[in-house]
């Protein structure tokens, strides 16, 4: 990546960018609404058989008995999926077009179409 001296305000365009470096993408990911466990963290579910007929697609417990009498915080379970800030790591720059201001990245960016995202030198090479 060059170096630029940018100040406040200043616009900045890909011409930073050179061919076949590396680079991270931050966006936000698209947001699944309320998911159960089984979908949220791939939980395989309960048996199909064996007198099972409303369990399927349950987590199973949660956690122990009497002691600690609670559930631990972190634990995984059904609830909000996605909406989340996810960084695509090391990606490589394919394409840098500055007529038309256009970068193109090989690998998946996160987030749905359109959607804001923020490209900076990769942390890890």
């Amino acid at each position: 990546m060059k170096d630029p001296q940018v100040q406040a305000g200043e616009k900045v365009d890909v011409s930073v960018f050179n061919k076949g470096e590396r680079v991270d993408v931050i966006g936000t990911s698209k947001g699944k609404g309320f998911a159960g466990a089984v979908k949220r963290y791939h939980f395989s579910g309960g048996p199909k058989t064996h007198g099972q007929s409303d369990r399927n697609r349950a987590p199973g417990s949660r956690s122990s008995g009497t002691t600690p009498g609670r559930v631990y915080k972190g634990s995984r379970g059904a609830g909000h999926m996605g909406n989340d800030r996810v960084t695509a790591s090391n990606l490589k720059v394919e394409l840098v077009d500055p007529e038309r201001n256009l970068l193109g990245v090989r690998g998946s960016i996160p987030g749905a179409r359109n959607g804001l995202v923020v490209i900076k030198e990769a942390r890890k090479q």
